[in-house]
């Protein structure tokens, strides 16, 4: 079946009981047991609940992917994935990483004798061999990255980390699987914040991890039921009602993204424009390759610092805000939001960038409201 009838029919069949079209929301924290170690799948809902089940199974199906472990954010997906490493164990990360996975990292395991090196996108994605070692066992890239909009070769990357015996972790939240499905170019796992385009509402925090390695499935399955980091069943219900609609909002997010990029590109205003759809970004061919489409993230440089952030509170239909990948559009000013936990990093997001969450509101309201915001006040001119 096609992406857009699975992301509809996969894990979510009518209610045996009641025939109810929309899987429920099984708000229950246990079950009743036919006898001692008999019941029908379910014991206990940290351990599994048929809400949380039919996401994993949509999820897994969407990312092409055998096994699907459902998390309660995208950090609580991420500190579980650390636990496959043990102290000592090296983590190799593209540099421009989420500032919160950076500040996990640097803050809460490297001082418990956890490795991190993290190497810059361009060095990355060419030279990635150069920087394994056999002590590293996990390679963390995002493509693109959060907030500069670098391109990884995911195939390279994995033939390079296979090749040193690590793992190669994909993390597909600016993507999603509607436009690029990691596990099909070699990645092993994949990992996702729900809360961002695969709900698509700002109404829900998740996480998700996807791998076909049945071994790490079993150890990720494992350590969500032992380390508690799950979602309840209503926020589980959540993503399944957003992920129905995803593909149709990628496709919208992509478009006015393009449109966006392209005015942005123009504005005598901006210093530099970041979208991977524009054919002079030095990651295009890549993206061109293993994208479906480009996307609805799009960073931007203004003039100065000071103009950036007096931009984010200028614009209307922009709203500045936190997170990305609804239907509503977000501005915000990385090096003091979202990074602000890398200001102290060689890697920091640079003082005047600007990052926007393109939504699926009209393209031309949106760029009208940027196109305002861009214009100089009295006191700058």
């Amino acid at each position: 079946m096609d992406f857009e009838t699975r992301a509809i029919h996969d894990g979510q069949e009518p209610d045996p009981a009641t025939g109810a079209v929309t899987t429920p929301i099984y708000q229950t924290s246990t079950y009743v047991q036919e006898a001692v170690g008999r019941n029908k799948g379910y014991d206990y809902s940290r351990v599994a609940n048929p809400t949380r089940t039919a996401l994993q199974q949509c999820l897994a199906s969407l990312e092409s992917a055998e096994h699907g472990i459902a998390f309660s954010s995208g950090i609580g997906a991420t500190t579980t994935l650390m636990h496959l490493l043990n102290p000592g164990d090296r983590t190799v990360l593209i540099a421009d990483v989420y500032g919160g996975v950076y500040r996990l990292t640097s803050q809460v395991y490297e001082p418990k004798g956890y490795e991190f090196a993290y190497v810059p996108a361009d060095e990355f994605d060419a030279n990635l061999a150069a920087h394994l070692d056999e002590r590293t066992k996990l390679v963390w890239a995002e493509t693109p990255s959060n907030p500069l909009l670098n391109l990884i070769d995911i195939r390279r990357a994995a033939d390079a980390a296979h090749a040193a015996g690590a793992l190669l972790v994909v993390d597909n939240t600016f993507a999603s699987p509607y436009l690029q499905r990691p596990l099909e170019l070699g990645a092993d796992i994949v990992v996702h914040s729900t809360t961002k385009y695969l709900s698509g509402h700002s109404d829900v925090i998740g996480g998700f991890v996807a791998t076909n390695d049945h071994a790490i499935a079993e150890r990720l399955y494992f350590l969500q039921k032992s380390l508690g980091a799950v979602p309840g069943p209503f926020d589980c219900w959540l993503v399944l009602r957003g992920v129905k609609t995803l593909a149709l909002r990628m496709q919208k997010h992509s478009e006015n993204a393009r449109a966006i990029a392209e005015f942005l590109d123009g504005h005598p205003r901006v210093e530099k424009v970041l979208y991977p759809g524009l054919p002079s970004h030095p990651g295009h061919e890549i993206a061109a390759r293993q994208m479906r489409d480009f996307g609805g993230m799009i960073s931007f440089l203004a003039e100065s610092e000071e103009e950036a952030v007096e931009l984010v509170a200028r614009t209307k239909l922009f709203l500045l805000a936190e997170s990305l990948g609804s239907v509503e559009s977000l501005i915000e000013h990385p090096a003091r939001m979202t990074h602000a936990s890398t200001a102290d990093a060689p890697f920091a997001a640079p003082r005047n960038l600007v990052r926007l969450s393109v939504g699926i509101e009209s393209a031309e309201d949106l760029i009208a409201d940027l196109e305002a915001a861009l214009v100089r006040t009295p006191a700058h001119v």
